[in-house]
């Protein structure tokens, strides 16, 4: 980024202006920008070939393009990129729109699970967008009810863990040769005294630490399986402990220029049934704070389709990150309205899940 606005600072003034009116309009109408129309938009007055100069220094830049020979021009993803960065001045949400997403995830909350209030809350955001919304949640973090060993044969065995959102997971562990039944009902038994509504993290911890501790609670067999179950739930790969949510993919086909690129359109659409590639690239807003924003190419997985993401980060009460959440539409977006709306609903997601 600072490379981008030590490029920007290198722009005088009326170059700036040229170029975030440009973009602005860009947005606004999805239209290539021509010099006459800047001329006539720019507060001071300035004559179509002036404009045309400074639009060909920006276009040397890599800033801006022309799509055809006599069209106007529009923003490259550098260009955009370095807008969002240093010229986008972002809005803040009505508070009509605040209300609505208090209310529509406060009311998604009552009696019902995590991924029901997950799912509204993409549905929210693809509402207000008019883009697709996504959400990305660990299952890790769902809190425990119950958790039972199942012996299947004597190499295998399946564990059950329920969630006290009404989940239900199943998985299938290797078990110690010569293990007896009753060494599955006291593993059982064991686990359930702990659970007390901890996540498999929390649950995993707290286990592993008594009994290092506290050696003769199990014998080693019972011992083995515990440790085997609760490593099935706490050691998968990251693709296969998230849970991926969309919402609103047909919202991008109501746009009269979308309809106009179906092709990218469907590219589009390719990129979301990629799940592990679309949870990688979500997981990356895990690193950091605030909203992220990712345009484009900046992304291989978007780098076909050109379009963008915007995410945050959702938390819980101890303020560790448990989620993300976000937008993807085309690299039109209305970004200055779009990044408040999500940073308020990752801090509305949190505070109501926990």
């Amino acid at each position: 980024m600072k490379n981008r606005l030590s490029g920007l600072a290198q722009l005088d003034q009326r170059t700036r202006e040229i170029f975030r009116q440009l973009v602005e309009n860009y947005l606004e109408t999805g239209e290539p920008v021509g010099s006459r129309y800047l001329s006539q938009a720019m507060p001071v007055s300035l004559s179509p070939a002036s404009v045309r100069n400074v639009m060909s220094d920006l276009e040397t830049a890599g800033l801006i393009f022309a799509p055809h020979i006599s069209a106007g021009r529009l923003p490259t993803e550098l260009g955009l990129r370095m807008f969002v960065d240093g010229l986008l001045q972002i809005g803040d949400l009505t508070s009509d729109d605040r209300n609505q997403i208090e209310a529509q995830i406060a009311a998604s909350n009552v009696e019902r699970n995590v991924e029901d209030v997950l799912t509204d809350a993409g549905s929210l955001l693809s509402g207000l967008s008019h883009c697709a919304g996504v959400v990305l949640t660990s299952k890790s973090n769902v809190r425990l009810k119950h958790l039972e060993f199942v012996p299947l044969d004597p190499q295998r065995a399946m564990v059950i863990l329920v969630g006290d959102d009404g989940s239900v997971e199943n998985r299938i562990i290797k078990v110690p040769a010569g293990m007896p039944p009753s060494s599955f009902v006291e593993a059982t038994n064991y686990i359930n005294s702990r659970i007390a509504g901890k996540n498999i993290t929390q649950l995993t911890t707290a286990v592993q630490t008594e009994l290092e501790t506290q050696k003769n609670i199990l014998d080693d067999l019972t011992t083995r399986v515990v440790e085997a179950g609760l490593a099935t739930w706490s050691g998968q790969s990251e693709a296969d402990n998230k849970t991926l949510i969309v919402r609103g993919r047909s919202n991008l086909l109501e746009d009269d220029a979308a309809m106009e690129d179906l092709e990218r359109i469907r590219v589009l659409f390719d990129d979301f049934e990629k799940k592990k590639d679309l949870i990688q690239l979500l997981g990356l807003a895990e690193s950091g704070d605030g909203v992220r924003i990712f345009i484009g190419s900046e992304n291989n997985l978007f780098s076909l389709s050109g379009s963008s993401l915007v995410v945050s980060p959702y938390r819980d009460k101890s303020q560790n990150i448990i989620g993300v959440l976000g937008v993807i539409g085309p690299t039109r977006l209305n970004y200055a309205r779009i990044i408040p709306m999500v940073d308020y609903t990752a801090q509305v997601v949190g505070r109501i899940l926990t």
